[in-house]
């Protein structure tokens, strides 16, 4: 069991928080460059490198070739969900959607996950979860109408539907992969190489893969260095050295608010006054959904 250290735990949980900031302005960038499939493809190649680095630092490799023999056929299954489906879904998202409409739509996969355990974990359903629900996509409503609720005008209704589905198949994937044996850094480095092929598949079918610009590889280098890669291995440390996962849990609720600074900042984008109404509603509603579920695991995001 790994040692107590409180310090170690907040580092390492800030690190990935201020990594998870970034992300949505990075996919922004990037869009601006590539579509959807090249951006999952070479952001998805540079997240196999890294994490096939983080199994070979960690001498994890005997453990990777009994994970391979054992559960191959599971882990392609899991990798066809994420990234491939996932990363489809919500780069498709982010085409359509204005970042600070995309981010804080897909940060409500914490309650898709809770209300998902249901009938799939056979989790009890608490009042928490029910209100929380109700606040959580009222705040949903708020972002993705502009705050003009009553009217239901949804800049693009595709969009939203993409947003939300992608909480969808993120939370399937954290629930069939709490199923699975192992170590979780060797598990998403099977996740992703072997769906690798896939991916180039289907960036071949419905995209093209050269020529791209230079600005289009860097942004999908960042995606897939740190999205995918560096903050999963980073928030697994800060479990680790946790006392409980509520110690470092509270962190990911600051990650929307900087994100909307980075948005603004680095995409300039001008935030709508009805986005940050929006988010403090999300929040309120997934705050108030965590309570007394500090004992829980906190997946990556």
């Amino acid at each position: 069991m790994a040692e107590v250290d409180r310090r170690k735990a907040y580092l390492y949980g800030i690190a990935t928080v201020l990594l998870w900031s970034t992300v949505a302005s990075a996919f922004k960038l990037s869009l601006r460059y590539l579509d959807y499939a090249q951006l999952l493809l070479y952001a998805s190649a540079v997240s196999t490198v890294a994490l096939g680095c983080a199994v070979l630092v960690q001498g994890k490799v005997s453990h990777l070739w009994c994970e391979a023999r054992r559960a191959w056929g599971r882990a392609l299954l899991l990798g066809l969900c994420n990234p491939l489906a996932y990363y489809l879904v919500l780069f498709s998202a982010y085409e359509r959607l204005p970042a600070q409409e995309a981010q804080p739509l897909n940060y409500t996969w914490a309650l898709t996950l809770a209300l998902l355990s249901v009938p799939l974990l056979k989790q009890r359903f608490r009042w928490q979860d029910g209100v929380g629900g109700i606040v959580c996509y009222a705040g949903v409503l708020v972002i993705s109408t502009h705050g003009d609720i009553f009217a239901l005008h949804f800049t693009d209704s595709l969009g939203v539907v993409l947003a939300l589905g992608s909480t969808v198949l993120w939370a399937l994937y954290w629930i069939f992969n709490t199923r699975e044996a192992g170590d979780p850094i060797v598990r998403l480095f099977l996740n992703f190489a072997l769906s690798l092929p896939f991916v180039g598949l289907y960036c071949t079918w419905q995209s093209s893969l050269w020529p791209v610009p230079i600005e289009g590889l860097v942004g999908a280098g960042y995606v897939g260095l740190f999205e995918m890669g560096v903050a999963f291995v980073l928030w697994q440390q800060a479990l680790r050295y946790a006392e409980n996962t509520a110690q470092v849990g509270n962190l990911i609720f600051v990650s929307p608010f900087l994100s909307l600074g980075f948005i603004y900042l680095l995409v300039d984008e001008a935030i709508r006054p009805s986005t940050p109404v929006g988010l403090a509603l999300v929040v309120a509603g997934l705050v108030l959904q965590q309570m007394r579920r500090s004992t829980q695991p906190i997946p990556n995001r």
